[in-house]
């Protein structure tokens, strides 16, 4: 038997049970999965709450990455069974197994664990998207990163750091602004003391910045396009603060600002891309320029005391469910 952690309607994490199951089995192209370790993300929340509708006649399986080990493989797959794989796609990761789709999996390098690998392929795959295409920065460039003591926030310090950018990140706390000044970051601002956008201008000599890389959404938007220099880029790319509904086209033309909305799997539908971009991320951290912070682990049965901790900004670094 298999079980997964499954949402009726849209709501709080109350909505969360335990759904017993038949393990899976394949079909051709296709395998079935026994998770190790499961990626926690702001894009749970979004989907368990209904920002991100999904069809209420069914119940929804949410978590967007994983690891695990390969127990059956359907006809035409050449991935053997006990092969350790990870990947990231919408939905479906909050299970002990699951079946998926043969090719939207990456192999997990020897050196790297189960457990970096499931934190990993979401959280590293968007940094890679956001620094080498949303707003490629180049050495010698200053750019922001709101939530830098986040997942995506700590990798994206070290990964800035390695380009030769000068990155400046805001957290909420001393405690949180030390963990990211730890992982690559020029300078980190508590935003519950400071103001960002006086302290950015003031660490760029009025300057401001090429980009902002900005997830939180409705609290920060508009001030994110106040640090910015002319013909700047804000990258805005979640929002767990919500939607930043004052937002008008016309506030680009303070500074002829662009403004991009990427999403992750918009990027590995791109054929080539997934497996293009998850060596250059494994390699990253096999090469030590990259360290995983994972800053918690819940069961997977526990997953509601998890998106609380997530909701409530208690948690730093990566989190990793386990079955």
């Amino acid at each position: 038997m298999s079980y997964a952690m499954v949402v009726s309607s849209p709501g709080g994490v109350e909505n969360f049970r335990r759904v017993a199951r038949d393990i899976p089995q394949p079909g051709a192209g296709e395998v079935t999965l026994r998770h190790t370790a499961i990626g926690l993300n702001y894009i749970d929340v979004y989907m368990r709450t209904g920002l991100y509708p999904w069809p209420v006649t069914q119940d929804l399986v949410t978590g967007s990455e994983g690891a695990g080990v390969i127990e059956m493989a359907g006809p035409g797959v050449d991935l053997a069974p006990g092969t350790r794989v990870a990947y990231t796609q919408p939905n479906g990761a909050y299970a002990s197994h699951r079946v998926i789709s043969a090719d939207q999996l990456v192999p997990i390098p020897e050196g790297i664990s189960d457990e970096i690998a499931a934190s990993v392929m979401l959280k590293g795959l968007t940094v890679h998207y956001l620094i080498h295409h949303s707003y490629a920065a180049q050495p010698g460039d200053c750019v922001l990163v709101h939530a830098a003591a986040g997942g995506v926030g700590l990798l994206a310090g070290q990964w800035l750091k390695a380009k030769g950018v000068r990155a400046l990140g805001t957290a909420g706390g001393a405690a949180k602004c030390a963990l990211a000044a730890a992982h690559g970051y020029d300078a980190v601002i508590d935003y519950h003391a400071r103001d960002f956008v006086a302290e950015v201008r003031a660490l760029t000599d009025g300057k401001g910045v090429q980009a902002v890389y900005d997830s939180v959404g409705a609290v920060t938007l508009q001030k994110s396009l106040d640090v910015l220099e002319r013909f700047g880029t804000l990258v805005s790319f979640g929002q767990s603060s919500g939607p930043a509904l004052d937002f008008r086209v016309n506030d680009l033309a303070r500074g002829s600002l662009r403004l991009t909305r990427p999403t992750l799997f918009h990027h590995t539908a791109r054929p080539g891309w997934l497996q293009s971009a998850s060596g250059e991320l494994f390699e990253m951290i096999l090469s030590g320029a990259i360290h995983v912070e994972i800053g918690q682990r819940f069961a997977l049965e526990d997953v509601a005391t998890a998106h609380k901790a997530l909701e409530a900004r208690k948690t730093t670094g990566c989190t990793i469910l386990t079955t």
